[in-house]
């Protein structure tokens, strides 16, 4: 699996589009202050959310219509910060391939979607039960727990990218070759 991801990565990476976008003096910056601004568009409303869900906060809003008043620039805010997120993995695909901080970014960002998912369902469904109480259901703090923390985690390591600690041309342990995607330092490991 990491050969054909290092392998699509490298097809993108000899993209003239990926070089121009990762070379230019600006459009790089212009897209990663977006990705930032929209993240932290994102973040304001889902943190709104999961503090009134955690009973910390708002508690004499209902937790289904803050959820649905903040909804909207929820989502414009994490559409922007996808395309954006994306647009930057494009302008530099290999280092982003091989970082294990994107690895680890990926699976935060899957369980975050999972646990969203699966509490939107239980949000949508609550209208005249839990979502009117100051401090709702365990089950309900531990989801907008998970989602503060899998989100911080995104934050972090996302930020963490950007450092070469673990970057291929280092030398690592074996484990971290693999963790990273280190194709070809792993092979000469061998």
């Amino acid at each position: 699996m990491n050969e054909s991801l290092l392998n699509l990565a490298r097809w993108l990476d000899s993209q003239s589009w990926s070089t121009q976008l990762h070379e230019s003096y600006y459009m790089y910056a212009w897209i990663e202050s977006t990705h930032v601004l929209a993240l932290m568009v994102f973040l304001g409303m889902l943190f709104v959310i999961d503090l009134r869900l955690l009973g910390v906060a708002f508690k004499t809003i209902p937790a289904n219509t803050l959820a649905e008043r903040l909804d909207r620039p929820l989502l414009i805010g994490f559409a922007v910060m996808f395309i954006t997120g994306f647009i930057l993995y494009f302008a530099i695909p290999v280092r982003t391939t091989q970082s294990i901080w994107f690895r680890i970014k990926v699976v935060l960002l899957i369980a975050a979607g999972i646990n969203a998912l699966l509490f939107r369902h239980k949000m949508k469904s609550a209208s005249s039960t839990w979502a009117q109480q100051q401090r709702p259901p365990k089950s309900v703090r531990l989801a907008a727990t998970l989602s503060l923390a899998f989100w911080a985690g995104v934050v972090m390591t996302g930020r963490a990218i950007a450092y070469d600690w673990y970057d291929c041309h280092k030398t690592l342990p074996n484990i971290m070759y693999w963790a990273a995607g280190c194709v070809d330092e792993l092979a000469q490991a061998q």
